[in-house]
């Protein structure tokens, strides 16, 4: 049995006149599929695998996850951020060094209303899991971590899915996401990088969603005018195409941009880059069905539109998520504009004075460039040179429990399945040779990802940066892995020879996979090693 290689959606193409226009025919050039219900002929493991895949990753990122019983990295600020937001509405300061204290439910924050520098969206999936499982011990602190770490498992493989029509290969992304090493660790500390990747992965796959839907609405409506124009559609019809009208997944798409911008305005990138995808891919989608003015069209019927639907959606939705400030006037930032003069004032303050903190906040970011050990440059990250160290414990310094030897440590770090990262870069370079030579659309898919995810962050070279923040666009190294992967399974016209060699290294290469992750397991979960042990884990210097 092999895995089934990639669908072509150039496949067999009608050459009579008369069958061209048939819905057929055009279903067939726009979707892939004759009916263009594709994903329903996958049968039911598109459902259930996932479903499998996801309950793998969810028992990987729930289990012992209140290990180690303490903040760890920036726990020390979301976590209690979190904890305001739950019992206040918004955050407040805290009094230095009492890590120790809040974990055991001794600590209390003043009075005074705490700046803080990101939307306050992801701390609210952490005020979520506190509320759920209590707020004095790990699995309440990064239960809304583990979850969205989990979810975004999930929308990796059914992003995969609609990307490679295939149960086996949508599995195979899953798995890879599923057991990599930084989403482990990001899914069982409480920061915000984990819920930001699972919301870019899950709008991407809603632009995915989008593009079969209209593709087979556009099918439709050209095979109707055809029908009423004796077999082909009118020169008239043909000069723009038709007006698609109601788009509900692209108001699903506003709604979660809008949450994305709310963990990081890194999210805004995605933005950008996602909504000229989807316009891009209209386009496309035109030209194939024989639109003449198929690039204008695209742009006046679809992007014109498409940015009514998503931007004020994600507005408004990020809006949303600061009503526990607008609700507060103890909020920080409430007041500031209130001596402000001019036309500036036919802006309400409340809305004004958010403004003014954003402000604030943004001159922040920019000007963020204090040394920090952690700390790493963007173009490390393609080969993972600097992963965050999270946890470092001791028998000596910190009780960590050694047996008779009294030699031991515990260890956390966000370095990722190495094969599988460097795997990553490398197919990154093939995915854009696709896309040059070939016009895959799925490589445009895939690149669109890795774009926004890394590519702004090279224009703030001396911004203090750091690995984690590659959470945003490591689903796209996986579907890139994924992508090559599908390449050395061949083609169905290949020999059988060459197929099965194919399928032995795709085989080869999980296996591969799969060994590194359980070689690396004790340091994503802080198990207790010797240090003989870590340093064997430590393939580059830089990485412990």
């Amino acid at each position: 049995m092999t895995l089934p290689a990639v669908k072509s959606s150039n496949a067999a193409l009608p050459v009579t006149p008369a069958s061209a226009w048939s819905p057929q025919a055009l279903m067939l050039r726009l979707t892939g599929s004759p009916t263009g219900r594709w994903l329903a002929q996958l049968g039911p493991a598109a459902l259930w695998v996932p479903l499998l895949i996801t309950l793998l990753a969810g028992f990987l990122r729930f289990w012992d996850l209140d290990h180690p019983a303490k903040l760890l990295f920036d726990e020390t600020y979301y976590v209690k951020d979190g904890w305001s937001l739950l019992h206040f509405g918004y955050e407040k300061d805290w009094p230095k060094d009492i890590d120790e204290l809040f974990a055991a439910g001794e600590a209390t924050p003043s009075d005074k209303a705490s700046y803080v520098v990101h939307p306050p969206l992801g701390k609210w999936f952490v005020a979520w899991g506190m509320g759920v499982f209590g707020t004095d011990h790990g699995l309440g602190w990064r239960a809304g971590s583990a979850l969205f770490g989990t979810l975004g498992v999930l929308f990796t493989t059914l992003a995969a899915q609609r990307l490679f029509r295939s149960v086996p290969l949508a599995a195979l992304a899953g798995l890879f996401m599923a057991v990599d090493g930084q989403q482990i660790v990001l899914s069982r500390v409480s920061i915000l990088d984990i819920f930001l990747g699972t919301l870019v992965i899950a709008s991407f796959y809603l632009v995915l969603v989008d593009r079969d839907w209209s593709r087979r609405k556009l099918a439709e409506a050209v095979a109707k005018n055809a029908a009423a124009n004796g077999g082909a559609p009118s020169r008239k019809f043909l000069e723009w195409g038709p007006r698609l009208g109601w788009r509900p997944w692209r108001l699903a798409l506003g709604v979660s941009l809008g949450m994305l911008c709310s963990i990081k305005w890194s999210g805004i990138a995605f933005v950008a880059v996602f909504c000229l995808l989807m316009v891009w891919w209209d386009c496309q989608a035109r030209r194939t069905a024989g639109v003449r003015r198929w690039l204008a069209a695209g742009v006046l019927r679809d992007g014109i539109p498409a940015f009514f639907y998503v931007i004020p959606t994600a507005a408004i939705t990020y809006l949303i998520t600061w009503t526990g400030w607008f609700l507060h006037s103890g909020a920080y930032g409430h007041g500031l504009t209130k001596d402000a003069t001019g036309w500036v004032t036919i802006v309400p303050q409340p809305l004004r004075d958010l403004i003014n903190y954003h402000v604030t906040a943004y001159a922040f970011h920019n000007q963020l460039t204090s040394p920090h050990p952690a700390a790493s440059n963007p173009w490390t990250w393609l080969f993972a040179g600097r992963p965050v160290l999270i946890q470092y414990d001791t028998a000596k310094e910190h009780g960590v429990p050694c047996g008779a030897a009294q030699n031991c440590i515990q260890v956390m770090t966000d370095l990722p399945n190495p094969i599988l990262w460097w795997a990553g870069t490398l197919a990154m370079f093939v995915v854009l040779w696709a896309f040059l030579g070939r016009r895959d659309w799925r490589a445009l898919g895939i690149l669109a990802g890795l774009v926004a995810g890394f590519l702004p962050w090279l224009f703030f070279p001396l911004r203090t940066g750091f690995f984690f923040y590659t959470s945003g666009y490591q689903p796209f190294t996986i579907l890139a892995v994924v992508f090559v992967l599908v390449l050395i399974l061949g083609r169905a016209t290949d020999t059988r020879r060459r197929r099965r060699i194919g399928m032995w290294v795709v085989i080869g290469f999980t296996a591969l996979v799969l060994l590194v992750s359980w070689w690396f397991w004790p340091v994503w979960t802080g198990g207790t090693i010797t240090p003989e042990q870590y340093r064997l884990r430590l393939w580059i210097p830089s990485w412990g």
